[in-house]
């Protein structure tokens, strides 16, 4: 059944707190240069990750989003750099956003390092106010909108702004952690002279670890926090993979009744030595259970696997994980 006004809950959702909250996605563990710029590099090869995401079907206006980050290392200048692409849309909003990444990676002792980034980002808002639908409007001519509010447009508004971003990341062979902040200048995008957006300053913080068991099995939870300071939310996974090839686990986003949102099952494997696949679906756990046929999530993952460059390597070894 389609919701008759969902595109005035997605104007809600625009023009309200949840507006600035970050794109979900239930395979998170394994594009992290989407939450820390100090991520850069430290998958020890050229690295490209697609991801495109259709959530809650079945209901109109759903969101869906696509991201695609590309990586490396630059071992003569003990650093990484990186690029982040996203595009999110949510009924008559949508959200673009390109992020160039740097950062500067410093051994801890032997068989660890430390990573400190920094992002600068070219932030793009469009609110498509033909879309829109409110109580008091009249729409009975499809070729006229009429919303009766001065405030929302009836035709399409874009406007930009700058963003930076920083994050510093702890990485060793068995256990990695990072701390970012997005929109450090919560900068305002103004559509109109009545109508603007301030994308509000966010906190992430994500850790994983990966743990050896018996015949070619290992395990992996992750864990991501995301905060504005006044709304969090988690999602917490565990993975587990098969000869370094095939992985199959679950992701649980919510850690209370009120927050609860899906429970995802995950499967990957890998195509080849150097492309990996894998695949999410939620289970909607809250109220949207009703009217959602759940979520889709699908990643492809490209790693090089060879030193670029000059240079010297990290002082540790690490394995290359397609996964």
């Amino acid at each position: 059944m389609k919701h008759i006004f969902t595109t005035i809950i997605a104007s809600f959702l625009f023009l309200g707190v949840y507006a600035q909250q970050p794109a979900q996605y239930s395979l998170f563990m394994m594009n992290k240069l989407n939450w820390n710029p100090a991520y850069a590099g430290l998958d020890h090869s050229l690295s490209a990750t697609g991801i495109y995401r259709s959530q809650w079907q079945g209901i109109e206006g759903n969101p869906v989003t696509q991201n695609i980050s590309v990586h490396m290392p630059l071992n003569i200048f003990s650093s990484g750099v990186g690029i982040n692409l996203e595009n999110d849309e949510l009924g008559a909003e949508r959200r673009t956003t390109g992020t160039v990444m740097y950062n500067y990676q410093m051994p801890l002792g032997r068989r660890s390092l430390l990573t400190m980034g920094i992002g600068a980002g070219y932030a793009q808002r469009t609110l498509d106010g033909a879309k829109l639908r409110t109580p008091e409007g009249n729409y009975t001519d499809a070729s006229i909108i009429f919303h009766n509010d001065d405030i929302l447009p009836v035709s399409q508004l874009t406007a930009n702004t700058t963003t930076f971003s920083a994050g510093v990341y702890f990485y060793s062979e068995r256990f990695e952690a990072g701390f970012a902040t997005r929109h450090i200048n919560e900068p305002t995008v103004g559509l109109n002279t009545d109508l603007s957006i301030k994308l509000d300053r966010a906190y992430f913080f994500s850790a994983s670890a990966n743990f050896d068991l018996v015949n070619n099995l290992s395990f992996h939870p992750s864990l991501l926090v995301k905060s504005d300071a006044i709304q969090t939310q988690t999602d917490l996974a565990a993975l587990f993979r098969y000869n370094n090839n095939i992985m199959a686990g679950v992701s649980l986003r919510g850690y209370d009744s009120n927050s609860l949102d899906a429970i995802a099952l995950i499967l990957g494997f890998n195509l080849s030595e150097n492309i990996s696949l894998a695949y999410a679906y939620d289970f909607t756990l809250s109220s949207l259970n009703q009217v959602s046929n759940g979520s889709h999530e699908v990643m492809i993952h490209y790693n090089l696997n060879k030193q670029i460059g000059t240079g010297r390597p990290p002082k540790i070894i690490y394995n290359p994980r397609s996964l």
